[in-house]
Formats: C-alpha cells, structure tokens, sequence
C-alpha cells in the first residue's frame, strides 16, 4: 500500500513539474525540487525526456547534485555527466565518497577525467585515483575509503572522546576497525559494543577478530552473496598483505543486488539492464538491432528444419497445424529450467559439485512431465484429428522434446558460464533455438516415417 502512495506521489509530481516547464514557470520548478530528497530527483530525472531532464538538472541545487548523480542510472547519468565541464563535475564530486566518484567518473574518456582529477585537491585526487585503480566489479571497485581506525591498546574511553571530537561518523558505519602500526587489520569493535564497555577497558579485549574480512579483488556477486548469508551492515576490505584499504556497507550492496536483478529481466530481452527509457530514438534502434539480428539468424535455423520436410507439409495439412504446439512447450519448459538454473548460478547454489545431481534431477523432471503432457496432447489430437497414429506421433514428439528441454535448460547456462558469456544475456535464446530444432526435427521426422506415402 505503500508504495502505491508513492508511485502515486510521484507520478502527481511529475505531472506539476512538467505543466510548470511548459508554462516557463521554472522558480516554482526550482522551489519543487528543493522541497525533494535527491533519490526522488534521480527518479524524476529517469522518468522525463531528454529535453526536460537538462532544464531539470539545470534547476537542481548544485549541493545536491553529486548525490544525485549517485542515484542514477549509468545510461541517464552518463547523459548529463557529458554535459558538464571539467570544474563543474570536480566541484559537483566535492565531499562524495571515493566510491560514488569512481562511479560517476568510470564513464568519462581518459582526456575528460584527468581534466576532471585536475579540477580536485591532491587529498581528493589520491582517493579517486586509488578507486579507480581497481575493476568496477571487484571489492575494491565498490569500496569507499572513508571508515575510522583505532588502536588496540587504548581504552574504551579515549575512543568515545575522540569520536566526540571527531562529531560525525562515516554513513552507515556499525563498527570501528582495530588496526596495527602498520595499518594490518587486527579486529573490528561494534559501536554497540563500545557504548556499552566500562571506560577503563582496553579495546584489545573487547574487540571480535577480524576473521571474515573482503579481499580486495573478491567479485561483486560473491559479495552480495556474503552480505546477504551474513546479514552484515559494512565490512572491511582488505589487500593481500591484510592491509585495511577500504569498507563495503549494506547501500552499495543492494544496489548492487538491485543491478542485478534488473540486469537478469533485462537481458532476457536482449537489452542493457541501464538502457534510459527516454534514450534518443536512433540510439535505441542501435542497441536493439544486434539482438534482433542474433534472434534472425536462430529463427532461420528453425525455419531450416521445417524447409527439410516441405514434402511432408504439401501433403498434410493437419501436420502444419499441429507443427507449432511441441517446439512451444519445450521452448516453455526449458525456459523454466534455465530461470532456475540461472538463478542458482547467480547465488552461488551451483558449483561442479552438484551439476550432475542437478542435470539427474531436471532430467527426470522433464521425463515425467514429457510423459503426462504426451498423453494429454496425444488424446487431444486423437479426438480433434480422428487419427490414431497421428496423435501417437504427437505423444513422441512431445515426450523428447520435454525431456531434452529439461537437459538442455541445465546445460546450457552452465555451459555459457563456462565460456564466460552471461548465462542472462544468451542463456533463452539458446534454449528456444535447441527446442525449436530439436521439437521440429523429431515432430516432422516422425511424420515422414510413419505417416506421408
């Protein structure tokens, strides 16, 4: 119920601030935007064409943008990032963590972001350069280098002084990290804990080990696993001398799950999971047309097979008709299939140890659901058509094809994983284009045989 109010919050929103640009009552826009949080603008921002989106931006209070820039999309915050110039973007960056930085900087051409680094102070400039160093999709890509160290040996109180001193703690942090001279992590000390330690106790001896710390080069996926199993809030990140070089916390890490997702229903269709909305329409056609091209050259194969038995198709009629009904439901079935495989792969479920459990159990899956819908739609058709034969061809068709859908649905992703092409992006297309050809093949083959003269 919520979250109707507010789609329907925002959706009244965006309706006010679009009559009032198209009346040029851009003070009442500015007003508007300065009464929203920036994760709102973001949406406003995604949700408006091109031409309204650089007057809105415009209009966005300059303190505010770089935390607006965090919240969008990569294709909608490249746009406006492209925009800007080099000072502009620097200043805008000012105060950011070093991770949202490397975010909203990893877009720009080598020339633009030493432009923009020469914009910075020489504090900042190390810290993005630092972040950037690492792949976007590794800890050290998502983490942010703002976090608070402590020493062992001091007491509960002098740490409580220093962080009234300090007076604001890094964004969602839940505990402090114990380090040596030489800046080795040694453990972590949670905030509840230190609020609740008598004064005089040394942090050596309250403080948990640091024995589940993030390696700096560990993929983002196995991350989100991490986070997710240990219902963790931040976690420390360290190099391969046990170096403490950053922190990860739970908001970079549901948008990373976020990503996914979107990446996941994205790429079923072919397209980029950050793809705008509201993209100029040649920019769109292009990145559509490479998997509709793809999608061409697997239809032709199908269509290849039917052209196989074109004498079969002149001489019955009814075969024709019924022709479509098995490649379908092995497309459907198999579709199954590879959205759970995928799913699995994504979580960390699958691995070498469990394939071959995995591709048993699918297997007898499709077999018995081969079977019962072999019988169904093999009585159908001897009902409908009146031809014995012709429904026990059906039956057959559809019993291989089930099966093999649930074989192949296995095979497939985790074959595509293998070869390191995204399981998400390939892994459907594949999978219609083997039950299409195999349903086809095996359907009309059997026709051929037992039915044309």
């Amino acid at each position: 119920m919520a979250d109707v109010l507010e789609q329907d919050q925002t959706h009244h929103t965006l309706q006010e601030v679009n009559k009032a640009l198209e009346n040029g009552m851009f003070v009442h826009v500015r007003r508007l935007l300065q009464d929203m949080e920036p994760e709102d603008i973001a949406h406003l921002l995604e949700a408006s064409p091109p031409k309204e989106r650089q007057v809105l931006w415009q209009l966005t209070d300059p303190e505010e943008q770089g935390e607006i820039l965090d919240e969008l999309s990569e294709d909608v915050k490249d746009g406006i990032v492209s925009q800007m110039e080099p000072e502009k973007l620097a200043a805008v960056t000012e105060g950011m963590e070093s991770d949202d930085v490397a975010y909203v900087l990893r877009s720009l051409s080598d020339e633009r972001y030493q432009e923009v680094l020469a914009q910075m102070d020489a504090t900042d400039r190390r810290r993005i350069e630092k972040a950037l160093a690492y792949p976007e999709d590794t800890a050290g890509g998502m983490m942010s280098t703002d976090f608070i160290t402590i020493r062992g040996d001091v007491t509960a109180d002098v740490v409580l002084r220093y962080l009234r001193m300090r007076g604001e703690l890094p964004e969602a942090t839940d505990s402090l990290y114990v380090v040596d001279e030489k800046q080795i992590l040694i453990g972590h000390l949670s905030l509840s804990t230190l609020i609740t330690t008598q004064p005089d106790i040394e942090i050596k001896d309250v403080m948990e080990d640091a024995d589940e710390a993030i390696a700096v080069d560990m993929a983002d996926s196995e991350i989100a696993n991490i986070f997710e199993r240990r219902n963790w809030i931040s976690a420390p990140v360290v190099d391969a001398n046990n170096h403490l070089v950053g922190r990860i916390t739970i908001d970079d890490v549901v948008d990373l799950i976020r990503e996914e997702a979107e990446h996941s229903m994205m790429s079923m269709a072919g397209m980029d999971d950050d793809e705008d909305t509201f993209a100029p329409v040649l920019k769109s056609a292009k990145s559509r047309s490479i998997w509709l091209g793809v999608n061409v050259l697997t239809a032709l194969a199908a269509a290849s097979v039917s052209n196989m038995f074109e004498h079969t198709l002149q001489q019955m009629a009814t075969v024709a008709v019924l022709m479509t009904i098995v490649p379908s439901m092995g497309g459907v079935a198999g579709n199954q299939t590879v959205a759970l495989v995928i799913r699995g792969l994504a979580v960390g479920h699958i691995g070498d140890s469990n394939t071959r459990w995995l591709l048993s159990k699918e297997a007898r899956v499709g077999l018995i659901n081969g079977l019962v819908w072999a019988l169904i739609i093999g009585l159908v058709v001897f009902i409908w058509k009146g031809s014995l034969i012709l429904g026990v061809i059906m039956a057959g068709a559809m019993l291989a094809n089930l099966f093999i859908a649930g074989v192949a649905g296995v095979l497939i992703p985790i074959g595509l994983k293998k070869l390191k092409i995204d399981p998400a992006l390939a892994g459907g297309m594949a999978l219609t284009t083997c039950t299409d050809i195999v349903g086809l093949m095996v359907f009309l083959g059997l026709a051929t045989i037992f039915i044309t003269p």
